[in-house]
């Protein structure tokens, strides 16, 4: 138990610092100009897009690198919708999916293309038997559609991974500790941005600390875990309006 509470430590101080630095280093330089770091939040207060990146750099780097190359993808699949989908209320997959079969490709239907791709690729690493495979690849692109359907106040998207995230501290699993402890690592070291209103995670790092999320639980779980897991998140992702309303009733 020592051993455990010493690596978990180490990869949640670790995770936090890096999110910290990158937030730091990201205001000092603004990489393309300011405005296109800037955002109105709900409330029309204008704050930053540091924290997403940041967040999802700190949550790859200390994870498993075939699962820390799905946390980047997720992020990646979350920054094209800030940049491109800012202001689309639509949220969850029946939203999105009824867009595109009207001929209408949102962001959102890039990422659920994307983060789905990466979560698969990320499951036939993780796992060796098929079924398997496909099982944690839909908790690993369920977990970061669902932590981004929270992310419409301050303050829900992180506290949901750092509250998910614990069960996956004790996992057997390999890399589900670092993950989880990664996850909750950098989500800790934003929530005084976020709640102050000066940051935001946006897409980007809603996306990637969801993937790192499902990333634990797909690592920690057999395959009891991961159906269970995947048929939770699938439900939750579909009905995206409701858990979105629910998490601005929270705040």
């Amino acid at each position: 138990m020592v051993a455990l509470s010493r690596r978990t430590g180490s990869s949640f101080v670790l995770a936090a610092a890096l999110v910290r630095t990158g937030l730091t280093a990201l205001r000092a330089t603004a990489p393309g100009g300011r405005e296109r770091w800037e955002r109105k939040n709900h409330a029309g207060r204008t704050v930053d897009l540091y924290a997403g990146p940041a967040c999802a750099v700190a949550a790859a780097a200390r994870v498993r690198p075939a699962a820390g190359f799905a946390v980047l993808a997720a992020g990646a699949c979350g920054a094209y919708d800030d940049a491109v989908g800012a202001g689309d209320p639509r949220r969850g997959f029946r939203a999105h999916l009824s867009a595109l079969r009207d001929g209408e490709v949102t962001g959102g239907a890039v990422k659920l293309s994307g983060i789905s791709a990466a979560g698969l690729a990320a499951g036939a690493v993780l796992k060796e038997r098929p079924l398997d495979k496909v099982l944690a690849g839909v908790v690993v692109a369920g977990a970061a559609h669902v932590v981004d359907l929270l992310d419409v106040r301050p303050g829900p998207a992180g506290a949901s991974v750092l509250a998910l995230g614990a069960p996956g501290l004790p996992r057997k699993g390999p890399g589900a500790e670092a993950a989880a402890s990664a996850a909750m690592g950098a989500a800790a070291a934003v929530p005084l941005d976020d709640l102050a209103e000066r940051t935001m995670l946006g897409d980007t790092g809603a996306h990637a600390l969801g993937a790192a999320l499902g990333v634990a639980v797909a690592a920690g779980n057999g395959r009891a875990g991961l159906a269970a897991h995947a048929v939770a998140l699938v439900a939750a992702a579909s009905c995206g309006e409701k858990v979105s309303e629910a998490a601005r009733s929270l705040v």
